[in-house]
């Protein structure tokens, strides 16, 4: 069956297919007939191009002329597939369930200890809730091992160092990253590092040697200096804002402003956001990410139902941002705003999402493997260690087999094939299923979509 969603947004009549995944600006009078136009193809498949015409003339709300010639470009859409189209994905399922898992992607939690003390930090302040611990040489060349191993023919693989912080283990990066290009030629392998760091500790050697060998880096700062120092504080309660910022700029010109993000964290205390993101803008960065805050909804910064509606007008605000930084060519780059409309990603990854659990697994510093980071320190989702593999296929199946059909939700929502029904360790945490669903998340993601694929027909309606 098929799916349409429309909505305005900025001036535009925006019309996404969801099936096919295209879009389209209409104006007035065939944006207002399409609901009817919809229903009557809905109720009647076969419908034809005169008996929708002669139902919509004789509603006596559009004049005849109009009727025609638009029901008659409605139809010509509908006949070359890109409206009304059926649901093609969902007969792939069995396919991607059956094939042999493949890891590609490590998630290395280098350092279980911070130098920070944040107070909305996942990680427990960096210890997973768990001790503070390093992980050793060895277990990280045992994870970069079983990588190779686990990978089987696929040659490019991805491994995060993350943390608490990792440049806190910094000689042991280095000897892995080493490691890693090491076991290239021998495997046929290219391995893509990336680094998230808080910034405290870096320096222009570790700025050195990350340009050199790392993909990507992360670099987390939460947009204006009383934001970022409410939250994000020094283990003696001092703020971190004025330690990081400068090195941050560096770095970002360093890598002719590519090959990195820096990614904040708004929570109830600045729903408005989009300042946030407007001072890291005038400060230079072009790749920016503003994440909203998961946390327990007894906490005074959690998001709660009673935020969204002040969210959801400000990601409009951030629109009219980056509209008008376009315009006036000091355009940036908004992690949420980056889709792609005329490719985009692959079957499985629409209907399954960023493979935690099967393509990507994280490892802690004793070797534990985990379906990805947030599940770590959970003892029922430790799947094996890097010595031994995964020996817990039970938990790998439940994560293999999840999906935007297991999820009755995602079958109706119109953004399921862009977020690929959402993360799965945010439904587990607020529902204990990752068969489920984060609802604040989603709604926020409807949003950020709706806004992505504006600034798309924007950006085409200017050229």
């Amino acid at each position: 069956m098929f799916q349409i969603h429309q909505y305005k947004s900025h001036g535009y009549n925006l019309v996404l297919d969801v099936n096919s995944g295209s879009v389209h600006i209409f104006d007035d009078a065939a944006y207002d007939m399409l609901p009817q136009v919809a229903a009557m193809i809905e109720n009647d498949r076969d419908v034809t191009e005169d008996e929708v015409v002669s139902a919509l003339v004789s509603g006596g709300k559009f004049d005849p002329e109009t009727v025609r010639e638009t029901v008659s470009e409605l139809f010509s859409l509908k006949d070359n597939g890109s409206l009304f189209a059926d649901d093609i994905y969902e007969k792939y399922i069995g396919a991607i369930n059956a094939a042999v898992p493949v890891v590609k992607a490590l998630c290395l939690h280098i350092a279980h200890d911070c130098n920070l003390a944040c107070s909305y930090c996942f990680a427990g302040k960096g210890d997973y809730s768990g001790e503070r611990e390093m992980m050793s040489y060895e277990t990280g060349k045992a994870a970069l091992d079983f990588l190779v191993k686990e990978s089987r023919g696929r040659r490019n693989l991805e491994v995060d160092f993350f943390g608490g912080e990792p440049l806190m283990n910094w000689d042991v990066v280095k000897q892995l990253v080493l490691y890693g290009r090491s076991l290239e030629k021998e495997h046929d392998k290219n391995f893509r590092f990336t680094l998230t760091t808080n910034g405290l500790l870096l320096d222009d050697e570790k700025l050195d040697f990350m340009n050199r060998e790392m993909g990507n880096l992360v670099l987390s700062v939460d947009g204006r200096r009383s934001v970022h120092d409410r939250l994000r504080k020094r283990r003696d309660g001092g703020g971190s804002y004025d330690l990081i910022i400068d090195k941050f700029v560096h770095a970002a010109e360093s890598r002719n402003q590519d090959r990195y993000y820096v990614r904040g964290t708004f929570t109830a205390y600045n729903k408005d956001f989009s300042k946030d993101v407007e001072s890291l803008a005038d400060l230079g960065f072009k790749q920016i990410s503003m994440e909203p805050v998961v946390a327990e909804r007894s906490e005074p910064y959690a998001i709660t139902e009673s935020d969204l509606d002040e969210i959801i007008e400000e990601y409009d605000r951030l629109c009219d941002l980056y509209l008008e930084r376009r315009k006036e060519g000091r355009g940036f780059n908004f992690f949420h705003f980056n889709i792609d409309l005329a490719g985009g990603p692959c079957v499985a990854k629409r209907l399954s999402g960023c493979g935690s659990g099967c393509e990507y697994l994280s490892v802690t510093p004793d070797g534990k493997l985990y379906p990805c980071h947030q599940f770590a320190g959970k003892p029922e989702f430790v799947m094996g260690d890097v010595h031994r593999g995964i020996v817990r296929d039970d938990i790998r199946d439940d994560f293999r087999k999840c999906n935007v059909y297991t999820r009755p939700e995602c079958r109706k929502c119109f953004a399921r094939y862009y977020c690929s029904g959402g993360c799965q360790a945010n439904a587990f945490n607020e529902n204990g299923d990752i068969n489920s669903v984060y609802e604040i998340g989603c709604i926020l993601e409807r949003k950020r979509i709706e806004c992505a694929i504006m600034l798309q027909a924007a950006q085409a309606d200017e050229i």
